[in-house]
């Protein structure tokens, strides 16, 4: 699912403007309610992930979370037909649902040896990366504020990693490379925003990642050996297919500038989970790095609303 994705088109469709009624308001805190929720599901999901590595394998976690939305995306092809499957760019859809499942084994693998809020906290680099490779690969205009955000987010990231010092376990490299594969799905998602709906990008990305974790998950794949895997797999699968949904619903309810911001919780989350079921806390320089990530983060989204708003109406 597109989290990033969701959030730009819904802020490039907004006008930028509050309506005064209470009407709006109260959609507006309906969205801010139902996103916080998501991402506290979100991370409970990454928790149980985490927990299921000592005894299960990636691959099989992965497969198991992913299989929870396309259980969602058969309900929503029930619901409103296989048009849902009809793609203006069938090619990039795959090649994104690739990606996707990339990011999500390379993030399941990284977290087994790093601390979860940690995890959390490397993977906010990747607004930064669709920044970056927005402008690379898009030719998207980035003024001088945008690149300095930019820049002292990832200053962020190398504060909370620390590389060469042995703060951290190397798999820390793969939590940047799951967040870089991440980017390059927004920038996918840029592409097909103006052919495909949200509804088509799900539909593909559930179908198309769990068709490729299927293959090595053969390779791997052993029966959950306790009720308490069993239902943590179970858990997990469905966590995470109402978490995707309660986040359609938020952007669906309130503009993704309001609650996009939200999904900076994860690391709150991360933290307390991480304290309460395997007793990591973050130490004083992840902190300062995170905050700095969560800063740049929140200014980047502020930045990107401005120029939506000066941009010409079409």
């Amino acid at each position: 699912m597109d989290r990033t994705g969701q959030w730009r088109r819904k802020i490039a469709t907004s006008n930028g403007h509050l309506s005064p009624s209470g009407g709006r308001h109260s959609d507006t805190m309906r969205g801010i309610m139902l996103m916080a929720t998501g991402m506290f599901m979100f991370s409970a999901v990454d928790t149980m992930a985490k927990f299921l590595t000592d005894t299960i394998h990636p691959f099989q976690i992965v497969w198991c979370r992913q299989l929870g939305l396309l259980l969602g995306v058969f309900l929503l092809i029930s619901l409103k037909g296989k048009s849902v499957l009809v793609s203006a760019n069938p090619k990039l859809q795959i090649a994104r649902g690739a990606l996707a499942a990339v990011s999500a084994t390379l993030f399941i693998i990284g977290v087994k040896f790093v601390p979860l809020a940690d995890a959390v906290a490397i993977t906010f680099v990747a607004p930064f990366m669709v920044t970056v490779m927005g402008a690379l690969i898009l030719r998207e205009p980035v003024g001088i504020r945008r690149w300095s955000a930019v820049l002292i987010g990832f200053i962020g990231t190398l504060i909370v990693i620390r590389p060469g010092l042995g703060v951290l376990h190397p798999a820390a490299g793969l939590l940047v490379i799951a967040a870089s594969a991440f980017a390059l799905r927004q920038i996918l998602s840029r592409v097909l925003a103006g052919g495909d709906s949200a509804g088509t990008t799900v539909a593909y990305t559930a179908i198309v990642s769990c068709a490729l974790l299927t293959v090595p998950m053969l390779f791997v794949w052993e029966p959950p050996s306790s009720t308490t895997e069993i239902i943590l797999l179970v858990a997990m699968a469905v966590l995470a297919a109402c978490g995707e949904t309660l986040v359609i619903m938020a952007l669906d309810a309130a503009q993704a500038v309001v609650v996009a911001p939200l999904q900076y919780t994860l690391l709150i989350w991360g933290t307390f989970y991480g304290f309460v079921v395997f007793g990591q806390f973050p130490d004083a320089w992840t902190w300062f790095g995170a905050m700095i990530i969560v800063a740049t983060g929140i200014y980047t989204l502020n930045r990107e609303r401005l120029a939506l708003q000066r941009a010409p109406k079409q």
